[in-house]
């Protein structure tokens, strides 16, 4: 060895410390910075059996030759002494490589689909010694070392092996254990020190505002639990933020543990009828206030709540009451903190380099090269790493089109177009498709759903006829409209009445999620409750006929937490839900409106059965704009049969006649202004004859009631042949 290398070693900054460090033939070298003097330990007994090295300066000692008569196994160990201590360690540089040839070309060729099980730290045994396997893909480092609480956060004590042309470092150091803490201390190009990273996929963090990786065991394997592909079931998703949906005010307002949410979350979303949980991000962040959607660690969940073993069984709780399980996924930005992907290795790597499509000035954000191969493959793994770690029931992807347009949200000039000119981002275009295709082919009972604003066309067709492959799509357009509608005066509802109506234009072209999320309760939005007009009565009133008319119409039902007891202030993440709401009479029976919703939903195959195709329904009103009222059928494949009728004035209508397709008795399921609710009692007395009159152009009718702000379920008692 050179004294240009041995410089380098002791000054941290050779990049090949294998080539020189460990056994090689006779010759053994190591380092320790804060050693006097060291010895080898062959293993045997007397007095040969631990060798005394020779100094050769700065931490660096030489025993050369390894005696004839000693064979140093791959076990050897080596003992230190300095300044009062003495400590012993096995040698990391005399053992081979962790990862094998078939890994190296998989992660070189972006194909590597169980990434996770390559990189990161992997608590293992090697060579027949217990310890941690690190791994890292820093493809244009001059050097990368492993630092931690285990070696005094000393870049100089172990630096990694770079693995061929995969620009992945690795190293097994012997004796390092679940719990420790560490980071990866890398050397740029021109050998530029670079703040220290957090583990690109490391499965554990620090509590914040620390920010090293931690050493986890990843839990069992376990496959999802739920068919929500299946899209003539029911989906009722309860969209929650678990720091603040409930908080032990009596604990200095600490959130709950995964163990807590387990037992109430799950018992709560159960009794509410939810079929689904989403959880907004817990992949790991540093950020309170972005609520998760700015993540570091994207395949860490986040210690917040617990560890990744109390993850996992939160997760199989959910499962084993009924519940899916959906995590909102974020691959369409990450943030710049320090610690994080941003310029990991010196260079560009994971985002774009120029900032015209690297940069998000929306989020202060960098944005993910979608065109690199290694990129793409991180993305797609840690996809499915959700499922087939922790066995979540699907993703819905975060912003999606800000990945779409390259144009997304900036002024002229001030994008780059692609190679065709267009706005369109080809490679993020393909990343989802690949992201989608690999998903559905692996866990067909995945679901992935897209919550994208545009009219971008098939984003949930599959991939192999043209589309994005996405199970569904949250429908923005719908929740924009109706709730423009609802806000608005009911003396001025009869001049927007095509608000309520448009949506039905477009509704089977896509599979549509109907979505109320956190984000039409914050940032000066207001509450649900707010939105509405009129005084205490009548905006709980027209909320709850908000939630009748959209559990009626056709899509799938997301609603965000709070939102189904009214909450009454806008949603806060530093803050607890008002619980105590429920002893007020009003907003308990708006909590029992919506549990009956969901219950009604799942139990009857006409408002499910055939959510996302135009059969399943048909309009019986769509033209009464003068009264506000709209009335259409939802239907099954059996014959069943629904009447959604809505009267949206606080105006009580009498007497109205309304055409039906089937004679006999209509049952009224559902009544939003019933006085358990909170209502004034109206209604048509559990039921309704529908006769031989001639209304709305059909033979059949029956004269109702219809309540103020309410909206009406009405189920054919049978299914005899339509009459019309």
């Amino acid at each position: 060895m050179s004294e240009t290398e041995a410089c380098a070693l002791r000054e941290g900054r050779h990049g090949a410390p294998f080539d020189v460090m460990g056994l090689h033939g006779r010759v053994l070298r190591a380092f320790d910075p804060g050693a006097e003097r060291m010895w080898c330990l062959t293993g045997g007994k007397g007095p040969g059996a631990a060798i005394e090295m020779v100094p050769s300066g700065g931490g660096l000692f030489v025993l050369d030759p390894v005696p004839e008569d000693v064979t140093l196994t791959r076990q050897y160990r080596l003992r230190g002494e300095g300044y009062g201590g003495r400590w012993e360690w096995a040698d990391p540089y005399g053992l081979p490589p962790v990862l094998g040839a078939l890994d190296e070309h998989l992660i070189s060729e972006g194909r590597h689909l169980r990434l996770w099980e390559k990189l990161g730290a992997h608590p293992c045994t090697h060579e027949g010694l217990t310890g941690t396997a690190f791994a890292v893909w820093a493809p244009n480092a001059r050097r990368v070392s492993v630092v931690g609480d285990f070696n005094q956060w000393d870049a100089r004590r172990h630096p990694m092996r770079a693995r061929g042309s995969t620009g992945v470092w690795e190293i097994f150091l012997p004796d390092i254990h679940e719990g420790a803490t560490y980071k990866y201390d890398i050397l740029g190009p021109g050998e530029v020190r670079l703040p220290q990273k957090a583990d690109p996929v490391g499965f554990g963090a620090e509590h914040a505002p620390a920010t090293a990786s931690v050493v986890r065991r990843l839990p069992q394997a376990r496959k999802a639990g739920n068919r929500a592909q299946d899209v003539t079931q029911p989906v009722s998703i309860y969209e929650v933020h678990l720091g603040s949906w409930r908080r032990k005010v009596e604990e200095d307002d600490r959130r709950l543990s995964y163990d807590e949410l387990a037992q109430e979350l799950v018992s709560y979303a159960r009794d509410m009828g939810f079929t689904h949980l989403e959880l907004l991000p817990v992949s790991e962040f540093p950020f309170d206030g972005s609520w998760g959607y700015q993540p570091v660690g994207l395949y860490a969940p986040t210690v917040r709540h617990g560890t990744p073993e109390a993850f996992a069984a939160f997760i199989r709780a959910a499962q084993e009451a009924g519940l899916g399980v959906i995590l909102d996924w974020v691959p369409g930005h990450f943030p710049t903190d320090p610690h994080g992907l941003g310029w990991l290795d010196g260079t560009a790597l994971y985002q774009y380099a120029d900032p015209r499509e690297g940069f998000h000035r929306d989020w202060n954000t960098l944005i993910y090269d979608y065109g690199r191969r290694e990129v793409r493959n991180f993305l797609v793994a840690n996809a499915l790493y959700w499922m087939h770690v922790y066995g979540v029931d699907g993703l819905r992807v975060d912003a999606v089109a800000s990945m779409l347009y390259r144009d997304y949200s900036r002024p002229a000039g001030e994008w780059v177009p692609n190679k065709d000119g267009g706005r369109e981002n080809y490679e993020a275009i393909s990343f989802l498709q690949e992201m989608n295709r690999e998903v559905y082919a692996q866990m067909p009972e995945a679901m992935t759903v897209a919550e994208e604003s545009t009219s971008f066309p098939g984003v949930s067709r599959p991939v192999h006829e043209g589309g994005l492959g996405f199970g569904y799509k949250w429908n923005m357009g719908w929740m924009n409209d109706t709730l423009d509608y609802f806000h608005r005066d009911p003396v001025h509802r009869q001049h927007h009445h095509g608000q309520l109506t448009f949506g039905l234009v477009y509704a089977f072209s896509e599979n549509f999620v109907l979505p109320i999320s956190h984000d039409e309760v914050v940032h000066g939005k207001g509450s649900m409750i707010d939105k509405m007009p009129g005084d205490g009565w009548e905006k709980f009133a027209n909320l709850r006929a908000y939630y009748g008319f959209m559990w009626g119409h056709p899509g799938k039902k997301l609603l965000f937490m709070g939102c189904e007891f009214a909450q009454g202030r806008e949603w806060n993440h530093d803050r607890s839900l008002d619980w105590y709401l429920l002893d007020h009479p009003l907003h308990a029976g708006t909590q029992s409106l919506v549990r009956d919703l969901n219950r009604i939903y799942r139990e009857t195959p006409a408002l499910h059965r055939d959510d996302l195709g135009a059969d399943g329904f048909e309009w019986l009103v769509s033209d009464d704009a003068q009264q506000s009222v709209l009335a259409f059928l939802r239907k099954d494949d059996a014959g069943g049969l629904v009447a959604v009728i809505c009267n949206l004035t606080p105006v009580e209508r009498c007497g109205y006649r309304l055409g039906l397709p089937v004679a006999g008795r209509w049952r009224e399921i559902l009544n939003t202004d019933a006085a358990c609710y909170g209502g004034s009692g109206g209604g048509n007395m559990g039921e309704v004859i529908a006769g031989p009159e001639t209304s709305h152009g059909r033979p059949t009718s029956a004269c109702l009631t219809l309540p103020p702000l309410s909206v009406l379920f009405l189920k054919a008692d049978s299914q005899p042949e339509l009459s019309a």
